[in-house]
């Protein structure tokens, strides 16, 4: 399968995924809403509104996405993918943006003793609560699932979106039903502990698409799986050297290996080809393998091997 066609699928699959989120939470934002306003719940229309800001941030997943997948030009001959990075750092501004005003909101409440009820919640605000959490946490696990299947930062960041407008609604149901019961104090303290929930989630968005940018190495298990591909190609005495950096969604990576000293430089660039490709068709996110072969009677293996490590 070439590269092309992988980024090409890669984001047919990740339009279709954000724009069944911006259909949902159009859905859930409208619903909310009303039930806020009918119900007499300023909690169901915080929500709402949370909801409502959730379909601004799938337009930055999907425009991340979108300018991500360009081929590459005169001007970035690498690629574009590091893009998809930037658009998951925006996101996770905003998340932790979301859970500092919801934190504050529930610390000011808790502060000034602001537990009076001007009027008591229905039961209409309580339910679209419970339709909520279901839906987003849903929502979750299936963005989730596509997101770890392309290796998206920004969908995961869409996903963790989706997580913490369960969050907050959980938030609301706990308030609405403490109201109910007697107890609005419920409300400001659920608050607090979702806002600490988000801003992890926001610091874990926010330091992968980081490492993504500073070129940090695949892990060692990949690493290992492509030295045992390497190692497979009939010619290659040894590897001297391989290296990865992840650039965006995309791997490069630059293997040296020694081969016998007598082959012609027909028979060494086929060696090198083989590598290559081979690199390339079993590890999809690779985008491009550069392959050197040194002479077997010139190379110090013990110099590599203490260089790599």
């Amino acid at each position: 399968m070439s590269s092309l066609h992988v980024t090409s699928n890669r984001e047919k699959i990740a339009m279709r995924i954000s724009w069944y989120s911006i259909a949902v939470n159009v859905f859930l934002s409208l619903g909310k809403f009303i039930a806020g306003i009918f119900g007499h719940s300023a909690a169901m229309v915080s929500d709402a509104i949370h909801s409502a800001s959730d379909v601004f941030a799938t337009f930055i997943v999907m425009a991340g996405i979108k300018i991500s997948g360009r081929a590459s030009d005169d001007d970035h001959q690498y690629g574009h993918e590091r893009l998809e990075c930037v658009a998951s750092i925006l996101l996770s501004v905003i998340l932790a943006l979301t859970g500092l005003a919801i934190g504050y909101a529930g610390i000011e409440k808790i502060l000034n003793q602001d537990t009076e009820s001007i009027a008591i919640p229905t039961f209409l605000p309580l339910a679209a609560a419970i339709i909520s959490i279901v839906v987003k946490e849903a929502m979750y696990w299936y963005t989730r699932h596509y997101a770890l299947m392309l290796e998206s930062d920004a969908l995961m960041a869409d996903a963790w979106h989706h997580r913490s407008d369960s969050l907050s609604s959980i938030g609301s149901f706990i308030g609405i039903l403490g109201a109910r019961m007697g107890y609005p104090i419920l409300d400001p303290i659920a608050s607090v502990v979702i806002c600490l929930m988000i801003l992890q989630a926001g610091y874990e968005i926010f330091m992968g698409a980081i490492d993504k940018m500073v070129d940090k190495a695949c892990s060692k298990e990949e690493e290992d799986a492509m030295r045992a591909k390497v190692a497979a190609v009939p010619g290659v005495s040894h590897i001297d050297l391989l290296r990865t950096r992840q650039f965006g969604s995309r791997i490069f990576v630059d293997v040296e290996v020694s081969a016998d000293d007598n082959l012609t430089l027909l028979q060494s660039h086929q060696i090198a080809e083989e590598i290559h490709h081979s690199i390339e068709k079993d590890f999809p996110n690779v985008k491009h393998c550069m392959v050197h072969i040194n002479p077997l009677s010139e190379v110090s293996h013990e110099c590599y091997g203490e260089h790599r490590h």
